[in-house]
């Protein structure tokens, strides 16, 4: 059995997907490890693309079936000990996964694991947090607005955060690590959620199993953020839309219908 399957999953991200493999590529993680890419329909080539890379396996859907379903086909398709589910707009720099493999290794109380991730200018992403709910929302987004007009506090606050050990309650599913048999316990990832959230709700089933979820800075991967979502930004905004009312119809069915006539209110959905 290979010790750690790297699951990408890719959907018209050609160019990203081609920078990611060859990171991985040019620093292998010395972990013996495969690697799989998930094409999620594209129709820019992504999938040959990464045949062309040696030692890379391909699964390519014949639909679109969203960020769950393809992660789970790949988690499916393999049967590691370990699996890393990785975007294709992630830069890997030599090291990190080793670094990440080993520090789940050794909290044996946590179920997965996520890097600090970086965006292509080293500035640190909010990449974990409190499990999502109105009030947690809202706090984040006055956060994240402070962050990306430059307040000084803001970026130090994300900089100390991102920077020390912690068990939040979610890690970004941008680079997210889990041990197997605790992924097949959680039912891998809930495919009603096509888009978003997922990794939000997959780490709320760890932490049902009685698993942490750890973030720790002993590894940074770089992480670009969105660039198939960039070439259809109002469809990956419906899809966000459809998985955030989704997610609290699951969590929150009280409040569901308000978001729901927000959402309908403000032509989001």
């Amino acid at each position: 059995m290979t010790e750690l399957a790297i699951v990408i999953v890719s959907f018209n991200a050609r160019e990203d997907l081609v920078a990611c493999l060859s990171s991985l590529r040019a620093a292998p993680p010395a972990v013996p490890h495969e690697i799989v890419v998930v094409d999620n329909a594209s129709a820019d080539g992504s999938a040959d693309a990464a045949r062309a890379v040696p030692g890379v396996e391909v699964i390519a859907l014949d639909r679109n079936l969203g960020f769950s379903a393809a992660n789970n086909a790949g988690i499916r398709a393999t049967q590691s000990r370990l699996i890393l589910l990785l975007n294709s707009d992630t830069i890997v720099p030599p090291g990190a996964i080793d670094a990440l493999v080993e520090r789940l290794r050794s909290r044996r109380e946590a179920g997965a694991a996520g890097p600090r991730l970086v965006d292509g200018d080293g500035l640190p992403e909010l990449s974990f947090g409190k499990m999502v709910h109105p009030y947690v929302e809202l706090n984040r987004k006055m956060t994240m607005r402070a962050i990306e007009r430059g307040d000084l506090s803001a970026l130090a606050w994300l900089r100390r955060e991102t920077s020390r050990e912690a068990f939040p309650h979610w890690v970004s599913g941008a680079c997210l690590l889990v041990w197997r048999r605790d992924a097949e316990a959680a039912g891998l990832l809930d495919e009603r959620f096509f888009l978003y959230l997922e990794d939000v709700d997959f780490c709320a089933s760890l932490r049902r199993l009685g698993r942490k979820v750890l973030f720790t800075p002993v590894a940074t991967v770089t992480h670009l953020r969105g660039r198939s979502r960039a070439s259809r930004p109002e469809g990956s905004r419906r899809l966000y839309r459809l998985s955030h009312l989704a997610f609290y119809k699951k969590y929150y069915p009280g409040w569901a219908p308000f978001l729901y006539l927000y959402l309908r209110l403000r032509g989001q959905l």
